[in-house]
């Protein structure tokens, strides 16, 4: 028996269960495409904060807002990670303009009102963020673990040297005859629920990322690992609560340890410092959201 179509039962079963699963497939993608725009804006709204903290160093220094040298450094910088992750140019050129566009705007809003940055003023002011405060920025913001697929298709070779660099730049400040008892040896840090790792290792003059196996690993989540770097979190309660789990060669990883202790932190760059901390109350503030969202 044929239908009306003229096609077999048979056929039209399939053709069906290939239309089904065509609309799922499609309803999963555009869901998922929901979730990578809701992460777009909630990071935009944390650059925001961050070009807020930009503008007052700048006031404090005495600088434009506009800095035509480093504007030229974001565009370039976006075309090269564009082409390692098949982004067309004009698509990243586009979406740093807008975002430049948008940080100058907020800069030239905020010199006309209120007085200028001082010194006098905190440093660190308690966190705008909170379970309460910015809920819905908050919310918006996906967990971790959510980026780990998406942080599995970008190449190592795009978010290594960036945890080089900011690593390297940390440690300079410590005497390099003070690390030598680590030098050669190999320091593996694993953000479990971003599926990031690296492993670092001092050579005598600088720190640098190498692929060789790690004598010893620190695991832990972003949160935790960032509360750490930013001094908001203590080790000793982080490992004591297996939130941080150090594997390997344990006397290696409590050498580093000691050698982190003793850096000073006011010995970090301020914009460092400022990016840490605001990094750490945002990922913390969002964590508790979600938490509080579940429950």
């Amino acid at each position: 028996m044929h239908t009306l179509r003229g096609l077999p039962p048979s056929s039209v079963s399939r053709e069906g269960a290939a239309r089904r699963i065509a609309a799922g497939t499609l309803a999963g993608a555009r869901h998922a495409i929901d979730r990578v725009d809701d992460a777009v804006v909630a990071l935009a709204g944390l650059r925001r904060r961050l070009v807020g903290a930009v503008h007052r160093s700048k006031r404090l220094a005495g600088m434009p807002v506009r800095d035509g040298e480093r504007e030229a450094g974001v565009l370039s910088r976006a075309r090269r990670v564009a082409a390692r992750v098949a982004v067309p140019g004009d698509t990243a050129d586009a979406l740093m303009r807008v975002l430049m566009s948008d940080a100058c705007r907020q800069q030239a809003q905020a010199g006309d009102a209120g007085p200028p940055f001082t010194i006098a003023m905190p440093s660190f002011p308690p966190s705008p963020l909170s379970p309460d405060a910015n809920h819905r920025l908050l919310r918006l913001l996906p967990p971790p673990r959510r980026l780990k697929p998406l942080l599995r298709r970008l190449p190592r070779a795009v978010h290594t040297p960036l945890a080089e660099r900011v690593l390297a730049r940390a440690v300079r400040r410590i005497d390099p005859g003070t690390l030598d008892i680590v030098r050669g040896r190999r320091l593996g840090i694993e953000v479990q629920d971003l599926g990031l790792a690296w492993v670092f290792a001092w050579d005598g003059q600088q720190l640098r990322a190498c692929d060789a196996p790690a004598e010893s690993t620190v695991r832990g989540s972003a949160t935790d690992l960032l509360g750490l770097a930013s001094r908001q979190e203590d080790a000793d309660t982080l490992f004591f609560q297996r939130r941080l789990v150090l594997t390997g060669d344990v006397e290696l990883g409590l050498t580093v340890r000691n050698l982190l202790d003793r850096l000073p932190w006011e010995d970090l760059p301020l914009g460092l410092r400022i990016v840490l901390r605001r990094g750490s109350q945002l990922l913390r503030a969002a964590r508790d959201a979600h938490a509080n969202r579940a429950s």
